[in-house]
């Protein structure tokens, strides 16, 4: 994906993000709740479009059981 798409797709989340803010009442942790979900997401998928999220796939978490 082009970097000039991933500017565009920013930035149109951000005026969307914006609006909801500024004009739909909801309360103030209604607001903080969906700011936070929009943050993990954009950055979940510019991780995806980066081909970071690969790595991140292959990373082994050692667990500790009983012995």
């Amino acid at each position: 994906m082009p970097l000039v798409q991933v500017l565009l797709v920013l930035i149109v989340v951000g005026v969307l993000l914006w609006l909801v803010n500024s004009f739909i009442p909801m309360a103030g942790s209604i607001k903080s709740i969906l700011n936070a979900v929009v943050v993990i997401c954009v950055v979940v998928w510019l991780l995806n479009v980066f081909g970071l999220m690969s790595s991140i796939y292959h990373l082994h978490v050692p667990t500790v059981g009983p012995r």
